[in-house]
């Protein structure tokens, strides 16, 4: 029998509206597990940013960084860091227009600027997280493959314009992915697919925002979360519930993944 691999986004997927991981999940994933189906995280957040529900799952590889930094059974199978100089040109422009970006490595993010309201209010009201350190030369010593921008949307089309060659993902009211062009959750679940060795139609995903939407488009069956974004429920095969209501177990029931008991 062919193996099989489930793949999951984190927030508003794998996590509730409170950011915690729904008792019916952990049991759906574990479940999984027993049935020697691969699972699988698919995120924005760098790997230092999920560890915790790592643990917790029990999920030892991942296609983090939106794609860039991608770990299959615990080795690191792909990697792409971004250009030094670029960053240093955007961290130049955001300043001058009040914005912040922040650098993320596969080991922590560090931002631009100190206690800047965009970043308080999507990391730690949104995600749940601390602000992180500022360090502004972070990337010149250290590989780094990911940024974010901190500026409101209608700010972002400055620095589309002057970086033809980034695409810019905004996942929060004040925060956008930025991070080179054919590089995404997709192309690094790909690269994980060759490593498995698992044809595309084997694999699976649950996704809900736009960075979701390559994803549930490339694996054999796409699964939008009721949460989702109109965007990646167009992009899915399937729709299930939301994140705060068992949509995990639900969805994998319905695509035949796990028993309705």
């Amino acid at each position: 029998m062919e193996r099989k691999i489930v793949f999951f986004d984190i927030d508003g997927t794998l996590l509730n509206d409170e950011k915690e991981i729904p008792e019916s999940t952990k049991k759906a994933v574990h479940l999984l597990q027993e049935k020697g189906i691969y699972t699988v995280i698919a995120t924005g957040r760098g790997p230092q940013m999920f560890e915790w529900i790592r643990e917790e799952l029990n999920i030892h590889s991942y296609v983090s960084i939106n794609g860039q930094y991608v770990v299959f059974d615990g080795e690191v199978i792909y990697a792409n860091p971004m250009d030094p100089e670029m960053l240093a040109d955007i961290t130049k422009l955001a300043a001058g227009q009040g914005h912040a970006v922040a650098y993320c490595s596969h080991e922590q993010v560090k931002v631009s600027e100190e206690n800047h309201p965009f970043i308080q209010e999507s990391f730690r009201n949104f995600l749940k997280l601390d602000h992180p350190p500022q360090d502004r030369e972070y990337f010149k010593h250290t590989p780094i493959y990911q940024g974010h921008l901190f500026c409101q949307a209608h700010d972002e089309q400055i620095y589309a314009e002057r970086y033809p060659d980034y695409c810019f993902i905004r996942w929060h009211e004040y925060a956008s992915d930025f991070l080179p062009r054919g590089c995404s959750k997709a192309a690094g679940i790909h690269k994980l697919l060759e490593a498995a060795d698992i044809k595309q139609e084997n694999s699976y995903a649950f996704g809900d925002a736009a960075n979701d939407v390559e994803m549930l488009a490339l694996v054999g069956t796409g699964v939008a979360m009721g949460n989702a974004v109109p965007e990646a429920k167009a992009a899915a095969d399937v729709i299930t519930t939301s994140s705060s209501e068992d949509g995990i177990l639900h969805g994998l029931v319905k695509v035949g993944l796990l028993e309705n008991k």
